[in-house]
């Protein structure tokens, strides 16, 4: 384990004992599911990769780390959510959600890109009285293969 992962484990164990939480080690195997994962997964995809967590048990680890600010859930709708360790745990990105198959595709703009986003949040936060501190943006649509599926054939 490199420094940086013990760094994410005592920053979580902080923010769970903060939430009155214990870092037990079914909340750590899903932390780690989740970090080696490097992108959103299904409850599906934690049950696979973690087979010793019972399906009941990560959903509530999964509520209590939400709850602390570990965990983020990503949802096109609620059929299709997926999780992804804090975006302060990681780095900062954005998400393209398909709302037909439920694909969550991680994307990291330009830094350009991502000054004009940051310029317009915080107009549009000062607009209404707001001090804007981090801002998420997640496009709904349709993905590539399931656009090509819903094209008439030529």
């Amino acid at each position: 384990m490199s420094e940086h992962d013990h760094t994410i484990h005592d920053l979580i164990e902080l923010r769970l004992r903060h939430g009155e939480l214990r870092y037990t080690s079914g909340r750590r195997a899903i932390v780690d599911c989740l970090h080696d994962a490097g992108q959103p997964v299904s409850i599906s995809d934690i049950a696979a990769r973690v087979p010793s967590v019972p399906r009941s048990s990560a959903y509530r680890h999964l509520v209590d780390l939400q709850r602390v600010g570990v965990v983020r859930r990503v949802a096109a709708n609620d059929e299709f959510a997926r999780f992804e360790l804090a975006e302060d745990l990681t780095e900062h990105h954005h998400h393209l959600l398909c709302t037909t198959c439920g694909e969550v595709l991680d994307v990291t703009p330009t830094p350009a890109f991502e000054q004009v986003v940051a310029d317009m949040v915080e107009q549009l936060a000062r607009s209404e009285g707001f001090t804007a501190v981090a801002h998420t943006l997640d496009v709904l649509g349709t993905c590539r293969a399931c656009a090509a599926n819903l094209s008439p054939a030529r």
